[in-house]
This record gives C-alpha cells, structure tokens and sequence, in this order.
C-alpha cells in the first residue's frame, strides 16, 4: 500500500503489513494490529451513525487506555478532529475546553461522567456522551445522549468516514496560555504524519521496538510515542503511573526499547536502584519538555551505558523541533541540538533576518510540522503564527504566496556549527514537572476561591520540578489568609502539577507596573532575592 498520509492510516497500513504484531499493551490486556485496526473502524462507524460531521470535535477524557487510542484515531478517521483532554483536569477546566472548540462527542468513563455531570448543561454544543466501562452511563434530562462503547461500535457501518485530505485538521491539544486560558493548538494529518515520520526516522525506530507511553497523550510529546510506534509498526506500552518506581518496573517487566519523559521524571528515575541489564534492552532514552539538568544526565547514563541519550525540544505549536545526537551529547550537553528531519529551525531579529552565529534571536519553526494556529483565536494566531519573509533562507523575492512559520517566543543562539542552545522563554510561562502553566490561570483559581484580596503567581527555579509555581497573596479586606485552607481549596479546585509549592501573604496593594498591571516580574524578583538572604 501506499506511504501514510492520513493519521488513521498510520495503524491500517501496519494492520496490513503485521496484522498479528502487538499494537499496544494496556496491563494485562494485549491488542494486535488487526484488533486495533477493527476496533477503530467501528468507532468510525459509530461517529459516523450519530451524526457526526466532517470536521466535528470529539473530546477524549480518559487515562491511558485502549479505548482513549481507538477513539482519537478512531475520531481522525471518521473524517472529526479529536481533542484529547489531560485526565488530570478538573470539571470546570475540561467544560471550558468542551466550550471553547464546540465538542459534539465526549469519551470517558462513568465515573469521570460523574464529576462532569454539573458543568454538562454549560457545554451547549455537546449532543453525545461514550461511556467505556460497564456501569449504564446516565442520563441527562435534555442534555446530550449517552450510550456504552460497545454499543457505539455496533452503530453505523464501520470504517466509512468522510473524505478528508492531509491538511484538514485532525487533532486539538490544549495547552496553556500567559493569558491564563488554555489555547487550542489545531493540528492537521500532515502535521501528525510528518512528525511521525520524522521522530521515527532520527531516532531509529522499528517494528522491534517498545515503546513506553508514560507522558499525557494530551501532549505532543506524548501522543508522538503513539504516532511514531504506529508509523513502524512497533509495540506501545500504556501506562498510569502513580509513582517513578512503577515507571522502572514497567521498563523491566515490557523489556522497553524507547523511553521519552520529561526532566522531573528522569531526576526521580534517578534516585531509585536500578538492576543491571535495563540497558540491555532500552535502546534509547529521550528528553523533552525542558532542559535535563547535568548531572541527571550523569546519572542516567551511567546507570544505563548502553542506551542512547537524545534532547529534544519541541513546542506543541510545531509538534517537535529539534534534537541533539546521542554522539554530540558528549560535547554539547547544554545544546538542543539542530533541526528535526524535514524542518527548519530558524534564529531571527525582531526585523525577520537572519542572526549570526552565536547572537541571540528568536526560535522560528519552518515546515510541514507548522501547526494551523490557535482554535478560534485570531489575535493569538497572529502573534506565534507570521509569515516569513522573502529575505529568509529558503525563500526567493519572487515567491507570492506567503509561508506561514512558529514564532516560538524562546530566545535562542546558534553556534558555527549549527547547533542550538536556549537562553530563555520571552513570556511568563511556568515550566512545572514537564507541564507548561500560565500564572494567570493560577491567579484566576486563586481569586475564585475568594479567600485572597489579590494574588500573583510565578515560577521559581527548583531542582526537581524544573520551576516550583510560588503566590504571593494579599488577605481579603477586613480579613486574614489561612494558608493551610487555601492550598486545601487549590488542591480541590487544581491538577496536581498546578497547586502552588508555597502561598505568601503580605498586606495590600501589590505594586503595580505603569501599565496598571500588578507588577509581576518585581515581585518575583523580591521574592527571589529574599529567598537567597535567607539560604
């Protein structure tokens, strides 16, 4: 058959090559390529009998399953877009998102359900509900229908979807915005397949391979552990972790050839015992979500002196960006490496040329991997997504048509050799544990809980967690902040990774920057300043 170009495609060309081959492996329970490919095409099927339009939303709000896998690609193939939705959200943050694109179809579980069921009525566009396990899902008196999984694979004739082509969208990952909303990152066929193809081809994957699927498939990062394995034909691992521990068995027990996780998780890796002969079979350990701090670096690969080290970079506007080889890694530890195969990473002035090497510029992505911008957010859309000019490598004076680039945001050099290094991030985003935080999605929290007069979160460098978020409180007039309750209300109201690490309270009105704005950047730097008196 021919070469890949849709995303569903990806697993019926496998299913074609290998029907017998082991797709994923979720606990005890292992589906091969034909299985999967199967229960794709009923999904497809069942979207397709309810109603379901080209182009429509599909909102996935589960753990790590079969059933999240069958419906986002199950979703692509039907021709709608699916939207996975980070299982660690709360319900009003999962309505918003529900909101914000128009979901017409929600996947999850019963119990999930539950929790969503006081925000159901706000999510107007929202006509059908999947449940995946056994319990009988409820029902929503003038709200959308709800229906078992197994029931949906019976609806419609199965793997029908409508017609689409490599640059309809196919995907939504939400992502944290400075503004404090999540932003809806659209990405189509192209964009998924290309990554793939080029992820696969720089880090050697094959058919052999396991892969370990221990980051979020709400991530780019995450899902890319899907779309690479499937590309080859190899072998996913699902897995919920609660603790780095479960992390190192399942690499044992699965005998994992490729693991990618984000700097928090390879610290914690770090401080367990290993037993001899992990790198006998892990081939390759990838970074991504942050900078591997050296001497986890160290760590890892000493315990693992057989497996290859990759840093990577990427950016969910672009899926993936760059990686350093495991043979520069040597010599170029603090790099990010060059351009991923059939991309280019640019470093621009703010007037678009070119920098030299070593002066910093911005991070500009050029390719098939550019994303198609910011879910319903022109404003936003225009500010990341730019057209390039005709001055920049790889374009000519008498090109018409614009390119559409990333403008990352990141500064960055490039040295003579072509190599990248990141210098730091121009907005004011929080890098937590591998998750990107807005602070004014915090203070947003912070406010509802209507226990703070006003507040302000930043991030202050950590050694585990890459940044730990920090907020700065004033009591309520007339009225005192009891800490203890208020990161009891933020733990209930919060992901995990959002709580901040410490809440401090002083008295009224935060300084405020000319703009009229609380000032932010002073009183992180106070905060920072005040914390190395007190080392």
């Amino acid at each position: 058959m021919n070469e890949s170009s849709l995303l569903s495609e990806l697993v019926a060309r496998s299913a074609d090559r290998a029907p017998d081959a082991i797709a994923l492996t979720d606990g005890a329970r292992s589906t091969s390529y034909a299985v999967l490919q199967r229960a794709i095409d009923g999904f497809v099927g069942g979207m397709r009998g309810l109603g379901l339009r080209r182009g429509e939303r599909v909102a996935i709000y589960l753990e790590k399953r079969l059933e999240t896998v069958v419906a986002s690609f199950g979703a692509a193939g039907a021709g709608g877009v699916f939207v996975p939705v980070n299982p660690l959200l709360k319900a009003e943050q999962v309505a918003y998102i529900m909101r914000d694109c128009n979901v017409r179809a929600l996947v999850t579980s019963s119990e999930r359900l539950a929790l969503l069921a006081p925000v159901l009525a706000s999510c107007d566009d929202l006509r059908h509900v999947v449940t995946v396990n056994d319990a009988p899902p409820p029902a929503f008196a003038g709200g959308p229908a709800t229906l078992r999984w197994d029931d949906l694979l019976q609806t419609g004739t199965p793997g029908v979807g409508h017609r689409v082509i490599d640059t309809d969208m196919t995907a939504i990952l939400y992502t944290s915005g400075s503004t404090g909303k999540p932003k809806g990152v659209v990405l189509s066929h192209r964009n998924m397949v290309a990554g793939a193809k080029s992820v696969a081809s720089y880090l050697e994957n094959r058919a052999d391979d396991t892969l370990l699927a221990a980051l979020p498939l709400s991530f780019d990062a995450g899902f890319s552990q899907l779309s690479t394995a499937f590309h080859v034909g190899a072998r996913v691992v699902l897995l919920n972790y609660l603790l780095p521990r479960d992390v190192l068995k399942a690499l044992i027990r699965e005998k994992v050839t490729g693991l990618t996780a984000v700097p928090p998780l390879y610290i914690q890796l770090t401080d367990l015992d290993w037993p001899a002969g992990v790198d006998e079979h892990l081939r390759y350990f990838a970074n991504t979500g942050g900078r591997m701090p050296r001497e986890t670096l160290t760590a890892l690969r000493a315990r693992l002196p057989k497996s290859q080290p990759y840093l990577m970079y990427g950016l969910t506007e672009a899926f993936r960006s760059t990686y350093l080889p495991p043979s520069e890694v040597d010599r170029r530890p603090d790099s990010i490496g060059k351009s991923i195969p059939n991309a280019e990473i640019l470093v621009l002035r703010e007037d678009g040329s070119p920098c030299e090497a070593n002066e910093t510029g911005e991070l500009v992505h050029r390719g098939a991997l550019v994303g198609m911008g910011y879910w319903n957010d022109p404003q936003k859309t225009a500010e990341r997504y730019k057209p390039l000019p005709n001055t920049t490598p790889g374009r000519e004076a008498g090109l018409v048509l614009p390119e559409i680039a990333v403008y990352s945001g990141d500064t960055v050099r490039m040295d003579e050799d072509g190599f990248l290094y990141f210098i730091g991030r121009r907005d004011e985003m929080m890098k937590t544990s591998g998750y990107r935080v807005s602070p004014t999605e915090v203070e947003e929290i912070l406010y509802a809980t209507r226990m703070v007069g006003e507040c302000v979160a930043f991030g202050v460098e950590h050694a585990t967690l890459g940044q730990a978020i920090q907020a700065i409180v004033t009591p309520p007039t007339g009225d005192s902040v009891d800490t203890v309750e208020l990161l009891a209300e933020c733990r209930r109201r919060m992901p995990a990774y959002m709580v901040p690490a410490g809440i401090a309270v002083r008295q009224g009105p935060l300084p405020r920057n000319p703009n009229g704005k609380i000032d932010r950047k002073t009183l992180a730097g106070e905060f920072q300043a005040a914390r190395e008196e007190n080392r």
